[in-house]
């Protein structure tokens, strides 16, 4: 039995490998957890209309920058192959490739600021909560370029194995966020009270934080030289549009994901600041089992990556199921704790509110903490498939695959039971569950079918390269 677990454990694509690579992920997301977790819950101890308004305008601006986000941060995936196969000198392009992503998207999301009252006053939330809205979605847009680049650097530590720079530098803009969260949403210590502006100011100087540390931690010589960093600013045109032909589809499915859910929270605010806070906080909650999730699934996807760009894809296989199984270990506590103390967790919300509406707000909370429950043993399949379908290069099925279910069996259904049916906000979360089950579902299926074992991103012409090389090295040695 011993001789099984430590074979299981020190395998190639064993729970040793991934949690090497995993841990400061996971660390990593489960610090942006707990960093929008303390936001929204100083958020909702200022005002009930603060938290209500925060979600929507976080996830419109979170949406708006998913195309770039998850283009720019697909150099994790081109790292992980070129790492991989041993072709280094081909990552400082990517590298570079993707901050002038980066830097289109920051461009981009500046030119929507004129319009933030216009799309949120079409949005019909009550003007209590449209003031915040407008506010938060203003300062966030101004701090999109730092964001994007800052995903798109940590996408050459991760890709090349190196996860604790990019597990420190999260704690310490965690460490920034919350405390200026503190300072200076309820103005202590000589601060300016700031309520909605101050949390938006608070998460742009975190993100900007994060972005020069990467910058100056990816130009150390041993990177410079080795990865071809500062030789390669000039665009590669093949490379770019393999970069934008496998990374693009991930950005639009990125986008299509975040928007589907920002729409769903949108609609749902149509049935007043209640059940979107309640809402929000549910979503808060479930911050805490998702993010950390992520983690493991870009885990799954670097090293799949690798061992692809090695033309291993059995040990890629073999690395799925250890992920599958390490967060099933991980959520199933989480899940029960939900179901037995929901209490524990509504109670820290309503902790130091001044306001009444809480009564009405946290019976609501505690039924939508049971579907947070039920759907994410489905979220797990869809999370760590789809990071390994990502890690192969098949994300253009994963975007119309998504595309598809998100407006026939979210968006579209949501609406209909809030604006005509006239349904609670039961009946949405009843929605939401389902459409998350299926795309578990449907990823896993597409994992089964095994097309994504003979991707590659490498093209044929750099594989025979890398190949002549690994013989060469073999003859010297």
């Amino acid at each position: 039995m011993n001789n099984k677990i430590l074979y299981l454990w020190e395998r190639k694509g064993g729970y040793r490998e991934l949690l090497i690579i995993a841990f400061p992920l996971i660390i990593s997301t489960g610090v942006h957890s707990i960093q929008h977790f303390v936001d929204r819950l100083f958020l909702a101890w200022y005002s009930p209309e603060a938290i209500a308004a925060a979600m929507p305008a976080g996830m419109l601006n979170f949406s708006l920058m998913c195309i770039f986000l998850g283009t720019a941060g697909y150099t994790s995936t081109f790292v992980a192959q070129y790492y991989g196969s041993h072709n280094y000198k081909k990552i400082g392009a990517v590298i570079w490739n993707g901050l002038y992503v980066s830097l289109i998207g920051g461009i981009f999301i500046l030119c929507i600021i004129p319009f933030a009252e216009e799309i949120f006053s079409i949005i019909g939330h009550e003007d209590s909560v449209l003031k915040y809205e407008v506010q938060y979605f203003k300062i966030l847009n101004l701090g999109a370029f730092p964001a994007i680049a800052a995903t798109s650097l940590s996408g050459f530590f991760s890709g090349t194995n190196r996860t604790l720079p990019i597990m420190w530098i999260n704690l310490f803009a965690m460490l920034i966020n919350i405390t200026l969260d503190y300072l200076i949403i309820f103005g202590k210590f000589g601060f300016p009270e700031l309520g909605m502006k101050g949390a938006a100011i608070a998460t742009v100087t975190a993100h900007s934080f994060s972005f020069l540390i990467y910058l100056i931690l990816i130009n150390r010589h041993k990177f410079k030289d080795k990865f071809n960093i500062h030789f390669k600013w000039k665009i590669d045109i093949d490379l770019f549009k393999r970069f934008l032909r496998y990374g693009l589809p991930n950005g639009v499915h990125f986008f299509i994901d975040i928007a589907g859910f920002t729409l769903f929270i949108l609609i749902v605010g149509r049935l007043g600041t209640i059940s979107l806070a309640a809402t929000n906080i549910a979503f808060n909650l479930n911050n805490l089992v998702f993010l950390p999730m992520i983690g493991l699934g870009i885990a799954v996807s670097v090293i799949t990556g690798n061992y692809l760009g090695d033309n291993n894809p059995k040990i890629a296989e073999r690395v799925t199921y250890t992920g599958l199984t390490v967060t099933y270990i991980y959520i199933i506590p989480i899940i029960i704790s939900f179901l037995i103390f929901p209490s524990f967790y509504i109670n820290i919300f309503s902790h130091n509110s001044t306001t009444d509406k809480f009564d009405q707000i946290m019976p609501i909370v505690f039924i939508l903490i049971k579907f947070i429950a039920l759907y994410s043993i489905f979220d797990v399949l869809n999370v760590i498939f789809s990071s390994t379908l990502k890690g192969a290069g098949d994300t253009k099925f994963i975007m119309i695959y998504i595309s598809l279910l998100s407006l026939t069996f979210l968006i579209i259904p949501t609406y209909l039971i809030v604006e005509y049916f006239r349904l609670d906000i039961i009946h949405a979360w009843i929605i939401l569950t389902f459409y998350i089950s299926l795309l578990g579902i449907g990823f896993f299926l597409r994992f089964l079918q095994g097309k994504w074992k003979n991707m590659r991103i490498i093209k044929d012409q750099e594989k025979k390269t890398i190949n002549i090389l690994k013989e060469e090295s073999f003859e010297n040695i």
